[in-house]
């Protein structure tokens, strides 16, 4: 059985569980693109785990548990919390809209716990989303996938945190821009 909570809802040690200790969920914790470029330079893995743990008391995003274990993660708040997206040319090219309005969210990391992959967890996650955002007076919610080609390997595994095309797709979002061959702007009006 799969369910989708705040994570106000979950505990610490779930996201730790989630998060791991080693690799790129553990070194980001969900703050590149809160982060300034010079932040994120700067700044170490334990500083990171601290700011999502103060975050997450706000519900800055959902937990999903499979059959009662803590097994994703996805960070779903205004776009306007994420600085990096503000400045950048994969969201904004080609468009005109304000870049400050608090009623459009984003979607813009999920994390699957090894052992819980390709079960359904990102798409529970993107769906859960869209209600979610709904629920705290989004307008409408973006994400900003990657384009995968069936049957062919991704250059990095890693590049799968911001979710995939499918999973967007799944969940009603529609695509809005591609302001680069492989990354899709996907955007649904709440």
């Amino acid at each position: 059985m799969l369910t989708v909570v705040p994570v106000d809802q979950a505990s610490w040690a779930d996201l730790q569980a989630i998060f791991g200790d080693r690799g790129d969920p553990a070194r980001c914790r969900c703050q590149y693109f809160k982060d300034t470029p010079a932040q994120w330079r700067s700044g170490t893995a334990e500083e990171r785990a601290e700011r999502l743990r103060e975050q997450t008391e706000h519900a800055t995003g959902l937990v999903a548990f499979l059959d009662g274990e803590p097994a994703g993660w996805c960070a779903v708040e205004p776009r306007t919390a994420y600085r990096r997206l503000l400045g950048s040319r994969i969201v904004w090219d080609g468009r005109d809209e304000d870049k400050a309005d608090d009623g459009v969210w984003s979607v813009t990391c999920f994390v699957t716990r090894k052992g819980f992959r390709r079960r359904g967890v990102s798409a529970a996650l993107a769906k859960a989303a869209v209600g979610f955002a709904r629920e705290r007076g989004a307008r409408a919610i973006e994400g900003y996938p990657i384009l995968v080609d069936p049957g062919k390997p991704v250059a990095w595994p890693g590049e799968l945190f911001v979710g995939t095309t499918g999973v967007f797709a799944a969940a009603g979002f529609e695509e809005v821009s591609r302001p680069t061959a492989r990354r899709v702007v996907m955007r649904l009006t709440c």
